[in-house]
């Protein structure tokens, strides 16, 4: 029998939104946690058809079953117009509990689903945190096969991973109609792989892939809308240096990036590795802040200089620096852009993540192995060290 590992995200007593990628865990979850629930899947096909054929068959099946105090729609996006039925069985007070999931916000987000604002919470699910796979977490096998349950629970997690891109291509981009030509998005899924971890310049990814810089800015939106990836903005407050103004760009698992990121004999291995380490800290944070109830903002600090600060995590009670190398050895200048930062931000708390194995501290620098650093990552809690 499988085990289940049990996940950070707490159930709610209201009606909320539940969105996060394809294999995140979503389902699973609500199934352990809402046994009893009235379930509809909006992804098995003859449901999908009644459903979109006759929406207020929504209100019918609901008030037919009086002894049902959940309901959970799976896949809500596939059929918007079940919002307006939602939203008029909350406004006549029927003592439900409805729970809807999402893997695409995009068509909600044209289809009025601010009908239900302030009435449905919004929440999210990721990846596995290091935290609650506690013994079971593997930083090489995070690195290479990231940390996406439908991955980790594979008997064959390799070839699900390889897989799992071309399946967003093929049920969510092209079953959607979001892009008229695949095989320019597939071109541009590759050439965006080379952006991971790195200031996006989109001129280039076009040239790369051979497309229309407007036409990739729309891809890079369908990415995000799609929830597989996101854009981490520059840290401005109070600069005393000229800072760079464009975001960093980072798909949302470290595995879907190395199954995108091509590789070959002028590929380096450690500078692919490097940016997978980089990435699996930011899905990390990300998923910290959001669990903890999105109270803090997640930047990065680049001067136009070049000095870089990988992470700046700014909030009321957390003010961190945060610099990630793919090394077992630290070096001085590996410490100099955090260095520059404290000048400049003496009251934020600096971190330097590397890959050896002690923890040591360098001229007001806590240097950490990335694994511990993780493994201490735990949402609401603001002193890591």
């Amino acid at each position: 029998m499988e085990t289940i590992i049990p996940r950070i995200f707490t159930p709610q007593k209201y009606n909320f939104f539940l969105f996060g990628p394809r294999g995140t865990g979503k389902t699973t979850y609500l199934k352990q946690n809402y046994p009893d629930a009235m379930w509809i899947d909006l992804l098995e096909a003859d449901i999908f058809r009644s459903y979109s054929a006759y929406p207020e068959r929504l209100r019918e099946t609901v008030l037919a079953n009086p002894d049902k105090k959940t309901v959970i729609i799976d896949e809500i996006q596939k059929v918007p117009e079940l919002l307006s039925v939602i939203h008029s069985l909350i406004e006549n007070k029927i003592k439900k509990q409805f729970i809807l999931t999402g893997s695409s916000p995009r068509k909600l987000k044209k289809t009025g689903a601010d009908l239900l604002a302030g009435r449905v919470i919004k929440k999210m699910m990721y990846p596995f945190m290091a935290v609650e796979l506690g013994k079971k977490f593997n930083l090489d096998n995070s690195l290479n096969q990231g940390l996406l349950p439908l991955v980790v629970s594979a008997i064959d997690p390799t070839s699900v991973l390889k897989t799992y891109a071309s399946l967003y291509v093929r049920e969510e981009v092209q079953a959607e109609g979001l892009v008229r030509n695949i095989g320019n998005f597939s071109r541009f899924l590759e050439a965006v792989s080379f952006s991971h971890g790195s200031v996006l310049n989109i001129t280039n990814v076009a040239r790369d892939c051979e497309v229309e810089r407007k036409v990739v800015e729309g891809y890079i939106t369908i990415l995000e809308d799609l929830l597989l990836a996101f854009r981490i903005p520059v840290f401005t407050k109070r600069a005393k240096r000229y800072v760079v103004a464009h975001p960093k760009f980072y798909f949302f698992d470290a595995g879907v990036y190395r199954s995108l990121r091509p590789a070959g004999p002028l590929d380096k291995s450690e500078e692919i590795g490097g940016c997978a380490l980089e990435g699996l800290i930011a899905q990390h944070l990300i998923a910290w802040d959001s669990y903890s109830g999105d109270k803090n903002r997640i930047y990065f600090w680049r001067t136009v200089a070049g000095s870089e600060v990988d992470f700046i995590v700014y909030g009321e009670d957390v003010f961190w620096a945060i610099e990630v190398k793919n090394t077992l050895k630290i070096r001085p200048e590996d410490l100099r852009a955090l260095k520059s930062f404290k000048e400049d931000y003496p009251e934020s708390t600096a971190y330097f993540l590397y890959r050896g194995r002690e923890r040591l501290m360098k001229n007001g620098i806590l240097c950490i192995p990335c694994d511990e650093f993780l493994l201490e990552l735990q949402p609401n809690r603001t002193k890591i060290f």
